[in-house]
């Protein structure tokens, strides 16, 4: 397995605008990818590679460590990603992928499957580029955690410039959580996995409980994998609460939600920042800074 693969280039397809309508879910986002609102048919468009991308970290005077896995789907120059549990994917799964077309993969009983197709087919057509409302941000080079605290303050910038008095996080980064106790900023820190983070906070499980309770919503991208990102949409965009996506999972997904409760995103595809130890880019959208 390769860890250089290029990002997607513009997409060879003449088609509809490339903003098109903001949608309220993902299945009405999928819809409309059957559809042909994005252009080509994802009947005609067949996976090529299929592979994970497994990391175990532990930066140097962090108390704790954690894991990552992801699943990564590459169509023509494009790669589609979504993070999943470690070792919860199942061998056939990379099988089931290589060589199908994403329609097929759309209708895959696996969810992280079919939102690493989406992911992919909506690099393919709507790059991380200017014309797609992309602004590029680049994450210097250094050691992991340097690059990590480099992304956290790009991904924090992207909150409302007033300032929350108290945000969900959603997906623990303690160099997310390190950015908003630099800024005076509270937060509730929110895992499926429990635990506490690097300062003893306890992280809670239930997100949505914790909603009415908070001024703005950090998320991870992760949410998409595993189901609990149609509960954050429906109350900001309920609420007018602003909803900023920070995501590897479905990082080309998520600006498609822009307006439709999402204010922001730092979109991240694959390779990842903690890939390597160069420059890399970030992509943001929308936010008020």
């Amino acid at each position: 397995m390769t860890t250089t693969l290029p990002h997607s280039g513009p997409a060879p397809h003449s088609g509809p605008a490339p903003h098109a309508p903001a949608v309220p879910s993902v299945g009405a986002l999928v819809r409309q990818v059957r559809s042909g609102a994005y252009g080509p048919d994802p009947a005609h468009e067949r996976v090529s590679v299929a592979f994970t991308t497994s990391q175990a970290v532990r930066h140097h005077g962090r108390a704790g460590g954690y894991r990552n896995e992801v699943l990564s789907l590459r169509l023509a120059a494009a790669v589609g990603s979504c993070a999943v549990e470690p070792r919860s994917l199942p061998a056939a799964a990379l099988d089931d992928c290589a060589g199908a077309s994403v329609a097929e993969l759309l209708d895959h009983p696996l969810l992280p499957v079919r939102i690493a197709a989406l992911d992919a087919y909506l690099m393919h057509v709507r790059p991380h580029t200017p014309e797609h409302g992309a602004r590029p941000h680049v994450v210097p080079r250094g050691d992991s955690l340097h690059r990590s605290r480099s992304r956290a303050r790009a991904v924090v910038d992207l909150l409302p410039a007033s300032g929350p008095r108290r945000v969900l996080v959603v997906g623990v980064v303690n160099s997310l959580l390190e950015q908003l106790r630099a800024r005076g900023i509270g937060y509730v820190p929110c895992d499926l996995k429990g635990g506490a983070t690097e300062w003893g906070e306890p992280v809670r499980t239930d997100a949505p409980a914790e909603l009415a309770h908070c001024d703005a919503i950090l998320a991870s991208g992760m949410t998409l994998g595993n189901g609990s990102f149609q509960p954050l949409l429906d109350h900001a965009a309920r609420t007018g609460t602003p909803l900023v996506m920070f995501a590897q999972t479905g990082s080309a997904v998520l600006p498609r939600f822009l307006g439709a409760g999402v204010s922001a995103v730092s979109a991240e595809p694959y390779p990842f920042f903690w890939l390597d130890g160069g420059p890399g880019v970030i992509h943001r959208y929308g936010g008020s800074r």
